[in-house]
């Protein structure tokens, strides 16, 4: 109780408090010993991993390391056969399929190497996707919230643009507003810069420090790109199925 009245009175003086500061100490995820096999290949071998809101988390290592499969359990998208992951305190996969799918829509934004935008839906209607399968907002709110964040992105006058009207730094910069259409308490990126040239990508990954250092989003990217790894607050490698600092 002491605790919870002193930070009240910092953020209603607001003296020496930062609430992105105050929110990148907390922890966010913790992942810890995971292991995942497909057929006789072990491919994660008892991985740990924490993550404090607001950081930046780059995970590098060779073609085959067990990076994507690694993301896309910390995302929900596959289930280990050991271990367990918590986002938010919660045990993520306790929860029944239907009840993981609508936590998954809500708390995790995803961005891949390739955008996976839909052809025949504009960059406003791909932007706005997770709102309407979620289904918490109105119509009129979806849509004003895929609208400024792509005015946000730079994509104001592209937002009734198809897909195959943008360039490719502009597809994945869409890509980036669909990640954070529900406002998602962690983005997972794999290899998000690896199918862009070297200005597009450098200014995908400055824009994932801006948004980082404006709204305090938090992010775990799997990547080759050094430059990109050099840049996050860590830089973790895997190999052989373990995690090395």
């Amino acid at each position: 109780m002491v605790f919870s009245r002193q930070i009240k009175e910092l953020i209603k003086t607001g003296v020496g408090f930062s609430p992105i500061i105050f929110l990148h100490n907390m922890n966010l995820l913790r992942a810890s010993g995971i292991r995942r096999t497909y057929g006789s290949l072990q491919v994660l071998k008892g991985i740990d991993l924490e993550v404090e809101r607001g950081e930046v988390v780059a995970i590098v290592g060779p073609s085959g390391a067990g990076k994507s499969t690694f993301l896309h359990i910390l995302g929900t998208l596959d289930r280990p056969e050991q271990g367990q992951v918590f986002i938010e305190d919660i045990n993520v996969f306790t929860q029944k399929d239907k009840d993981l799918a609508r936590f998954r829509n809500e708390k995790i934004g995803f961005i891949f190497q390739f955008h996976n935008l839909l052809a025949e839906f504009t960059a406003l209607e791909n932007a706005c996707m997770p709102g309407y399968i979620n289904g918490m907002m109105s119509e009129k709110e979806i849509l004003t919230r895929g609208r400024e964040l792509l005015d946000m992105l730079g994509l104001k006058d592209r937002a009734d643009h198809l897909p195959s009207q943008l360039s490719g730094g502009e597809q994945q910069r869409v890509a980036v507003a669909r990640a954070l259409l529900n406002k998602p308490s962690i983005v997972l990126a794999d290899e998000p810069s690896g199918n862009l040239d070297s200005h597009n990508a450098l200014e995908l990954h400055q824009l994932f420090f801006k948004l980082r250092d404006e709204f305090g989003q938090t992010f775990v990217i799997v990547t080759h790109n050094e430059d990109l790894a050099a840049m996050a607050d860590r830089r973790l490698v895997m190999q052989d199925g373990f995690m090395q600092s």
